[in-house]
């Protein structure tokens, strides 16, 4: 039960950072994030995803563009706004700090095999 808390505490953590790199690379909609989410074994629904880009929508980190669909309603399509990419490029930085600093702390470090 801890370990599993935990687990569940480390992914929430970089959920944000993950779906705004995500997001960087381009235009996309969200059932595209979930499939990018899923293929890095961060698996999210879309109860866990929406809420998650009204927040960052709202904290003014993404913008959105109705795009007309060939097969249904138009879709939202998501993109990084300038105030998002600069706090991307700020988690970056503590992201290579975070995994060097893990690193460094397991080093030496006896498993059991």
């Amino acid at each position: 039960m801890i370990v599993e808390n935990t687990q569940i505490q480390m992914r929430k953590g970089i959920l944000e950072y993950c779906i705004l790199s995500i997001i960087s690379r381009g235009e996309i909609y969200a059932s595209d994030i979930i499939n990018e989410l899923k293929k890095a074994q961060l698996l999210v629904v879309e109860g866990t995803l929406y809420p998650l880009l009204t927040r960052l929508k709202n904290n003014g980190l993404l913008s959105y563009n109705w795009i007309e669909s060939s097969s249904g309603p138009p879709r939202k399509y998501y993109t990084l706004t300038n105030s998002g990419k600069q706090v991307l490029k700020q988690l970056d930085a503590t992201w290579t700090e975070l995994v060097y600093s893990v690193n460094t702390a397991l080093e030496g470090r006896e498993t059991d095999k």
